[in-house]
């Protein structure tokens, strides 16, 4: 089948790998220009992008298609189908419309739940049970397309959002090659989505890094484990800001946001405890909770958040 592929970051990657794998003709590939990381502010390319010129793919990086020159180049290219994972713009009905089979999406929720731009960080952060992969049909709107296949998953009580991102990056790609494959023999379903059910997965931000350990324990450690490994969860101690990386549930009770044991380092939340395992003070780098102990005097009693 002859497949556009558009998608920017390193959860796209391996889709891209099993389309070339499974023997599709890749016409293009789209992803976003290049950008400045880092402290220097280095010019680096897309995730994406790497791997297309790895494999000799031609790239395009457009800011939009409502220039009409793009759209044109898309409609020479004349696809069976176009294939987005993570890509980052949404596609206007000009885009929508060429390819023969229509354009396919591969998307890190089961929907219609957590719809938009970090589905799974979010799967994380509500402290679901369950996570998973969808592949759907495009349409103008947010996520709203007619779904194809889903894959669900167990998320683990203690997994992050990047442990997530990498088990499901792998089902994404088993699942757009089982999709492709019952898109060319004409048996791919199409069941519409909920609109009722639909929740929405917004960008994430540092302004919501904080921790408030008034809130559950289960909250506290959803937090950190959703914001891992970006933002990072954060909070002060003695005055200086502090990130909380890795945390574990604990029974054990207290006053929100105190001290309660420094073997191991648990700090007391509205309902139960978070031990904490990891962390990262400010200026310096990530350590566990006992090398910080070392150089730190912590009592008991001690109050996260000032």
């Amino acid at each position: 089948m002859n497949i556009v592929f558009m998608g920017t970051p390193d959860f796209a990657v391996k889709s891209l790998q099993q389309i070339i794998a499974d023997g599709h003709n890749v016409q293009a590939v789209y992803t976003k220009a290049d950008a400045p990381k880092g402290r220097k502010m280095i010019l680096t390319p897309s995730d994406v992008k790497v791997c297309a010129l790895e494999n000799n793919l031609t790239v395009y990086t457009p800011s939009t298609f409502k220039d009409e020159a793009e759209v044109e180049r898309l409609k020479a290219l004349n696809p069976d189908l176009i294939v987005v994972v993570a890509y980052g713009k949404l596609l206007p009905k000009s885009v929508l419309d060429i390819p023969k089979y229509g354009c396919v999406n591969v998307h890190g929720s089961i929907l219609p739940k957590w719809r938009g731009a970090a589905p799974i960080q979010w799967t994380i952060l509500s402290g679901d049970e369950y996570g998973g992969v969808t592949t759907m049909y495009m349409n103008e709107g947010l996520d709203t397309g007619d779904i194809i296949f889903t894959d669900e998953v167990k998320v683990g009580e203690n997994e992050t959002s990047g442990q997530l991102f990498d088990r499901l990056c792998i089902n994404g790609a088993n699942l757009l090659s089982k999709t492709i494959k019952a898109i060319e023999e004409g048996t791919a379903p199409r069941i519409s989505q909920n609109d009722s059910d639909a929740t929405y997965a917004s960008m994430l931000s540092k302004e919501i890094s904080e921790i408030d350990f008034s809130k559950s324990a289960k909250d506290v450690h959803n937090k950190v484990r959703g914001l891992s490994p970006w933002p990072s969860a954060q909070t002060k101690l003695f005055g200086k800001r502090i990130k909380i990386l890795e945390t574990r549930l604990s029974d054990k009770k207290g006053e929100a946001g105190k001290v309660i044991s420094v073997n191991p380092l648990t700090v007391a939340c509205c309902e139960g405890s978070v031990e904490i395992l990891t962390l990262q003070p400010e200026g310096k780098r990530a350590m566990s909770a006992s090398d910080y102990l070392k150089g730190h005097n912590i009592e008991l009693g001690t109050l996260f958040g000032e």
